[in-house]
């Protein structure tokens, strides 16, 4: 048997994600309550490496974790946008670099027992840097440092964001990516 929804309602709503608990009848035959989180759009994150094989990283306090969080250049992408265009505004704004060549890395659900959230992490290569354009709810530190050592912070458990664990961890399974 597998899960069926009786009935759905929203506790809270807002621009970027709905809350729905739902009256469902589970694998077992019970009924219960499920919470989970609906996203109203698609994350993109993006591995930007230079010649060097450098990457950016961007530091943030993260509300939500009350915690400082270094990550990949990340943002959001609305559900009827390429997430790859995306991907080239939130590089752009986050760090000031654009890239030539774009390969997609991986898509993953970074908490699919909760929230049906779509992550995309991408490979940019061939940079030019410029400015940055931040977002209002945006204060960030941008870091520079060899892809290797991106890594070990990762595996150091100083990068605990998922989609940047996932995207750097990654990257070490395949050659450097080139344009598609």
């Amino acid at each position: 048997m597998s899960w069926k929804k009786l009935t759905s309602r929203t506790i809270f709503e807002n621009d970027w994600m709905q809350v729905q608990e739902d009256h469902v009848v589970n694998p077992g035959g019970g009924e219960n309550f499920y919470g989970h989180v609906h996203f109203k759009n698609v994350a993109v994150a993006i591995i930007a490496l230079d010649d060097a094989n450098n990457t950016w990283l961007v530091g943030q306090d993260r509300y939500t974790l009350g915690e400082y969080s270094w990550e990949l250049p990340m943002g959001g992408a609305p559900l009827d946008e390429p997430p790859l265009l995306a991907a080239k505004r939130e590089l752009q704004e986050e760090t000031g670099i654009r890239a030539a060549n774009w390969q997609e890395l991986m898509r993953l659900h970074p908490s699919n027992s909760i929230t049906d959230e779509l992550g995309f992490a991408y490979v940019a290569t061939e940079l030019t840097f410029g400015e940055t354009s931040f977002e209002e709810t945006e204060e960030l530190e941008i870091r520079k440092l060899p892809l290797q050592d991106a890594v070990a912070m990762v595996l150091d458990g100083q990068i605990t964001d998922a989609i940047s664990a996932a995207a750097l961890l990654c990257i070490q399974t395949v050659k450097t990516p080139s344009s598609p």
